[in-house]
């Protein structure tokens, strides 16, 4: 692997990968509203409705090992403005979906989406590991979580404004509708979306041309500095990497507990019978948690505690949390959903260091393994949504904790599996 970038340009480098996170938690975080309103504008179930997550997110995980040979084929840096073209084409795919009312548009529009992010999330998240030590990289993780938290709370609310407008007293007039003016009252509510998915599909496409002529400095995973690759001389697999392959599960669990926490809790809380109007703002208090714990992992990794200990202290806050959403009612119940994002904030920074420590050459196809687990994201949510129809939103949560219990595992045992202790990348640190 190749030694870091001098300051000047890491700094610039930083800047830059925390524009693309931000824009990375605007589009994710959209879907906390998606949810709700095409379940309301395409009448759909709780167990149909997520399929936006999984229409989503599946798209890392059939598209990570692509992402990998984009990269050796374009370089980190075209690779990302790749990422962001294909990332316009999904969000215009919305508008003949909003235009028609076609939910299998809007799947494939979020797909498409999701591709995009496969290929950004593939070349960014080890590029900014690789920028600096080893050790501080849950910090700069962390200032780029932030920036993509700070999106994901702006986004639900500027959409939910539009999208879910009087969408509490539609529900209930539709209820009275003749078909004829039930038809006109739904198209206009899919409607909504079409300028803002338009403003999305210029402001990426300018975004790629600002990539493609920027001076992000290239880094060379494929070379590696010669005490690691004197250790990895008899390694001629990726599959050869045992704690490398259990932060991939990790991740996945990982990811479905963030997407479902950010995600559901909007519809979660009009299950508890607060409107719409004011659910539209919960998915902001979720992100709020999660800027709340990157500033602490920026102020205390790792010079107040290690990326390991804050992995073990997020995942049994996570259980707690979790139980606590479960066994109260109402804003206390959902109040415990948004403390989630606190629980989850260090997870991200922390699991993609201890996972990719020391791999080397087999960074890119180890780092597009990691973004298949964000397979998660799609899974998980999902079989919330079935649960949640076969019992009750609430009780479906229980899904959270086994996640939250592996996490925990990694944290203590899982990430020590097979490293070596010549291994120049220490992921004790």
């Amino acid at each position: 692997m190749t030694t870091t970038a001098p300051p000047n340009k890491t700094s610039k480098a930083i800047i830059i990968i925390c524009v693309l996170f931000f824009i990375f938690g605007f589009v994710t975080w959209m879907n906390s509203v998606l949810i709700p309103y095409l379940k309301l504008a395409c009448e759909l179930t709780n167990f149909q409705a997520y399929f936006v997550t999984l229409a989503f997110y599946i798209s890392y995980f059939v598209m990570a090992i692509p992402s990998a040979w984009v990269l050796k084929v374009t370089g980190f840096k075209n690779g990302m403005a790749v990422g962001l073209a294909i990332m316009a084409v999904g969000a215009l795919v919305f508008i003949p979906a909003a235009q028609n009312r076609a939910y299998a548009l809007f799947l494939l529009g979020l797909f498409i989406q999701g591709t995009g992010l496969a290929i950004l999330q593939t070349a960014s998240n080890p590029y900014i590991v690789i920028l600096g030590p080893i050790e501080s990289a849950a910090k700069r993780i962390s200032i780029l979580g932030i920036c993509n938290k700070v999106a994901g709370a702006i986004a639900p609310i500027a959409l939910g404004t539009i999208a879910l407008k009087d969408a509490d007293s539609l529900k209930i007039r539709l209820k009275t509708m003749a078909i004829a003016e039930k038809t006109i009252q739904l198209n206009e509510l899919a409607s909504r979306v079409i300028v803002p998915y338009i403003i999305i599909v210029v402001v990426l496409l300018i975004l790629t041309v600002l990539i493609y002529f920027s001076g992000l400095p290239e880094i060379d995973t494929d070379h590696e500095d010669e005490t690691v690759a004197t250790q990895n001389t008899n390694k001629t697999s990726v599959f050869q990497f045992p704690y490398l392959i259990l932060g991939v599960i990790t991740l996945f669990f990982y990811v479905g507990c963030e997407v479902l926490a950010g995600d559901s809790i909007i519809n979660y809380g009009a299950s508890q019978g607060i409107p719409l109007t004011t659910a539209k703002f919960f998915t902001a208090c979720t992100m709020a948690g999660m800027v709340l714990g990157y500033f602490v992992g920026i102020v205390c990794i790792p010079k107040v505690f290690t990326q390991q200990n804050a992995l073990k202290v997020s995942a049994v806050l996570g259980v707690i949390f979790s139980l606590g959403a479960i066994f109260a009612t109402g804003y206390v119940s959902v109040f415990f959903i948004a403390l989630l994002g606190l629980a989850n904030s260090l997870m991200w920074p922390a699991i993609w260091p201890m996972a990719i420590a020391g791999l080397g050459k087999f960074t890119k196809i180890g780092s597009s393994l990691m973004i298949m687990a964000i397979a998660g994201g799609a899974l998980v949510p999902l079989a919330y949504g079935r649960i949640g129809d076969k019992t009750s939103l609430q009780q479906a949560y229980w899904i959270l904790v086994p996640c939250y219990l592996f996490i925990l595992y990694y944290a203590t045992k899982g990430h020590k599996v097979g490293v070596s202790s010549e291994n120049l990348y220490p992921v004790e640190v």
